[in-house]
């Protein structure tokens, strides 16, 4: 286990390394809870040393300012890297039920949410559970890389994932290696996809892959070096430490415009936008190789597939359920299933599900009164609750401490 030692945290550098440390303590309990083992108070005092480093980060404006490279600063929103780690130091210091009454306290509707949670789900074994990660089953960060799953986060999918689940599925659009680094899941308990789907790593931690043509990859190769050469410039370089940087994924690249603290001005994050549109035309004239997904947080220049009229259109995550379904043997003819989401980009998934099979639930975690729409229109048997911690709650407590 990494020792991690209270420093002042100067460097963006610092404070990646600290959060990377916290990974292996959380790994370790999480392992340990499981098992039904008493979590050593080592790992108490290694999160509150984190977490201690992190309040000590100088704030201007509300956010928290480190260098970059020793003559230039950055604002960072740090919320979510402090608030897991005080919640995880609760969850093992006060034991489930009062961490539970806890995320009643923060979040209104809580237990209303996993009470009706538990009315859908309760006592259905899935054959598959296929879920998005971010503003789905993990709370929001400002930036990907620092994202550390929480240990109470990972015993709560772990359980339903071992209890009531055939073939769970992590699906998301980061790259599978970036994936892999944050989360503290036990192993062989997760298959783990990423790029939308195109890549996975099953239990026998075999990396899988969609093929991509060579002209299609040569494409990519050739975005990919110009987004390197883009953000290297010093005007365009603040846009690889916020939201999920500079990501390149298998048959798709990523990079953020804005994050979710909004520590760009929004006429950069517009112009950004027009530059890679500008970038992908000039690479792309003819539309033949690439789509642009914008979220207004992500910029996602998508490779594209071919349809069954032979037009062409970008690889979605509904793409990435059909291959997964034949890559893992998830057997999506046979229900039930359980799809989640928080996004419009997450609906494919669950209109793929229910082309192969009416025996599907859904909880999707949103807002957005038009996504819940959407999603309520596809299928009678969803629910939308408005918070991740209240559907990971239902997951980890069904038929136990809330009903």
């Amino acid at each position: 286990m990494p020792d991690i030692t209270p420093v002042s945290l100067e460097t963006l550098k610092d404070f990646y390394d600290l959060m990377a440390s916290t990974r292996a303590v959380r790994f370790k309990a999480v392992a340990q809870i499981l098992d039904g083992d008493t979590v050593d108070r080592e790992t108490v005092f290694l999160l509150a040393r984190a977490l201690e480093s992190l309040e000590g980060v100088p704030e201007t404006d509300g956010k928290k300012v480190l260098s970059l490279d020793g003559s230039r600063t950055i604002a960072l929103d740090m919320d979510y890297e402090m608030n897991e780690l005080r919640k995880d130091i609760f969850y093992l210091e006060e034991g489930e039920t009062t961490f539970l009454e806890l995320l009643d306290d923060y979040h209104p509707g809580f237990e209303a949410a996993v009470r009706a949670g538990h009315d859908l789900l309760d006592g259905v074994k899935f054959n598959s559970f296929i879920t998005d990660r971010d503003g789905t089953i993990n709370n929001y960060c400002a930036r990907y890389l620092t994202s550390i799953q929480s240990i109470y986060n990972a015993v709560f999918l772990t359980r339903f994932a071992q209890g009531a689940v055939r073939k769970p599925v992590i699906l998301t659009s980061a790259p599978l290696d970036g994936l892999m680094t944050i989360s503290v899941n036990p192993e062989n308990e997760m298959y783990y996809a990423a790029s939308k789907g195109r890549e996975c790593l099953d239990l026998e931690k075999r990396i899988r892959r969609l093929p991509i043509s060579a002209e299609k990859q040569a494409a990519m190769d050739r975005l990919n070096a110009r987004l390197t050469a883009l953000t290297s410039r010093p005007e365009y370089e603040k846009f690889t430490f916020i939201g999920s940087g500079l990501q390149f994924k298998f048959g798709q690249s990523t990079i953020a415009r804005q994050d979710i603290g909004r520590s760009i001005d929004p006429d950069e994050s517009t112009a950004l936008l027009a530059t890679l549109e500008t970038l992908v035309t000039e690479l792309d004239p003819d539309a033949r190789h690439f789509r642009i997904e914008d979220t207004g947080l992500d910029v996602e220049i998508i490779l594209t597939v071919a349809t069954s009229d032979s037009g062409l259109k970008d690889f979605d995550k509904g793409d990435g359920v059909r291959f997964l379904n034949t890559e893992l043997d998830l057997d999506m003819a046979r229900g039930p299933h359980l799809i989640c989401g928080d996004t419009g980009s997450d609906v494919p998934m669950l209109e793929v599900a229910l082309e192969l099979t009416p025996d599907v639930r859904a909880i999707y975690v949103t807002r957005d009164d038009g996504l819940a729409k959407r999603v309520t229109d596809l299928t009678d048997h969803a629910l939308i609750v408005p918070e991740p911690d209240m559907l990971v709650t239902i997951l980890g407590t069904l038929n136990t401490t809330m009903r």
